[in-house]
């Protein structure tokens, strides 16, 4: 056991009222599986972790636990809180090589779930725990959704999927890759087939737009289809990315990890504005990344970006507003270009399927527990709240396995 695991785990005050899980979206209990690492209970340890969260060994690699676990550690007022994100992942870790699955599958509990991002793979594991013959249906080749396609290898090793995969296999869960639900096989045809419910888990993969000239040209990349497989693509050595989330952060540090020399990201606002995680602009700034302020893109030329630079004024009602600076502005050069200023879902389910609404921004509508306007559908995550963190997704998931689970107990009685 690494050193600093055991010291990060003696730190911990064991507090009646643990801040730390008060932080946490899915409530994890820290403070007693802390107790259990180091009372040598380990394995009991990660087993609590799996069962409030299937997650947990991804979640402890990639949530913001500077504004949840950790940053409600009431040692963090004064001094450094406990690396509870350290040893959670340590703990599951360990766990997914003890865990020993078992099939529990009932044919006659048949359950589709669409997509294997959070969300998916979540509600996979805790029906097929309860019995259910589960089905994943995922559009690429490997399950993951965003976290395979959509998180950098050097924030989440992909050996990890893999290991989940095959703890989902062993529970009986079958898994069809490369397939697309909607055009060819609908929500109808898995009815027809015999599944009680369907689970809609299929993410925001829908680049958005500039609608800016120069958009088409061929050295003109989306965020979200760069970070799928960056290998092969051929940026040259001066990249320009505009957006500054936490996608924007992942894209320009991988770029650097490719091969590229100079890399910014531009972006129409200040360095206060900013929407990633602090945490992932300090790692940007450590890599490399270069950042350029108050520059709005208005063109994409074969050379770079036309720009037109912005400030912010206060009008009279005391109002901040962001303005363009007149003949203002210039070419930013730039061998490549990326957008990443978002994405949104694609309709390939619901313009093939009748009875389940959307909002203007084609989002799935649902209730809390994930039912949607169609009986016996469901659906959570992205897809459902546009781009959320790994854990949101978890917490509205666990809802929905029980919605699902209810639901098709109805069916039966």
């Amino acid at each position: 056991m690494g050193r600093h695991i055991i010291e990060e785990a003696n730190k911990c005050l064991q507090c009646k009222k643990p801040k730390c899980k008060e932080g946490c979206p899915v409530n994890t209990p820290v403070n007693e599986v802390i107790k259990m690492l180091l009372d040598g209970n380990i394995v009991q340890a990660g087993k609590t972790l799996f069962q409030n969260n299937p997650l947990s060994v991804v979640c402890s690699l990639v949530c913001p636990h500077e504004i949840q676990c950790e940053g409600n550690c009431i040692l963090g007022k004064k001094g450094n809180p406990v690396q509870v994100s350290s040893i959670e992942n340590y703990i599951s870790d360990y766990y997914l090589n003890h865990f020993k699955p078992i099939n529990k599958a009932n044919p006659n509990k048949k359950v589709a779930i669409v997509g294997s991002g959070p969300a998916g793979i979540t509600i996979a594991f805790i029906l097929a725990a309860k019995g259910y013959d589960i089905t994943i249906f995922e559009a690429h080749d490997k399950i993951g959704g965003v976290l395979r396609y959509g998180i950098p290898e050097f924030r989440l090793p992909k050996n990890i999927l893999s290991r989940l995969k095959e703890k989902l296999l062993a529970m009986g869960v079958k898994i069809r890759p490369n397939t697309l639900i909607g055009p060819v096989i609908t929500i109808d045809d898995l009815f027809r087939d015999g599944y009680k419910a369907v689970f809609i888990g299929t993410g925001v993969w829908k680049p958005k737009k500039m609608n800016i000239k120069g958009e088409s040209l061929g050295h003109v990349h989306y965020a979200i289809d760069y970070l799928k497989n960056p290998r092969v693509y051929n940026l040259g050595q001066r990249v320009c990315i505009i957006g500054a989330g936490n996608v924007a952060m992942d894209v320009a540090r991988t770029a650097l990890r490719e091969g590229a020399n100079d890399v910014y990201i531009m972006y129409r606002k200040g360095p206060e504005d900013i929407t990633a995680r602090d945490y992932e602009v300090n790692y940007a700034k450590i890599d490399g990344v270069k950042f350029i302020f108050y520059k709005q893109p208005v063109e994409i030329l074969d050379q770079g970006i036309r720009y037109v630079e912005t400030q912010k004024i206060t009008d009279d009602t005391g109002t901040e507003k962001l303005i363009t600076v007149e003949n203002s502005g210039g070419i930013f050069q730039a061998d490549s270009v990326i957008i990443a200023i978002s994405q949104g879902p694609r309709d390939n389910i619901v313009s093939n399927t009748k009875g389940i609404e959307i909002n203007k921004w084609g989002l799935v509508i649902t209730d809390e527990f994930g039912r949607t306007t169609r009986d016996g559908v469901f659906a959570s995550g992205d897809v459902v709240t546009g781009a959320k963190t790994v854990v949101e997704a978890v917490k509205v998931s666990k809802k929905v396995a029980q919605a699902i689970d209810e639901y098709v107990s109805s069916l039966n009685m």
